[in-house]
């Protein structure tokens, strides 16, 4: 195939991949499913709110509030 590079960079940006443990856990792995619980519960809740409390008129269904109107002969 392709001869590999023998330089230091590629020997060292070769190696990173082959050390996949963590010597302690970051901020993601200690939080991250919490911040993220509690973001989409404050979305829901916003959009829940602004839906319900703002007056907005969906308008979803037409049965009931719309008559036909008589056709005319011409």
């Amino acid at each position: 195939m392709y001869p590999l590079p023998k330089h230091e960079g590629f020997k060292k940006f070769s190696q990173l991949g082959q050390n996949n443990q963590k010597q302690a856990p970051d901020f993601h792995d200690k939080y991250g499913n919490a911040v993220l619980a509690s973001e989409a519960t404050f979305c829901i809740a916003v959009w829940a709110y602004t839906a319900t409390q703002i007056g907005i008129e969906w308008n979803l269904s037409s049965v009931g509030r719309v008559t036909p109107k008589e056709w005319r002969d011409q």
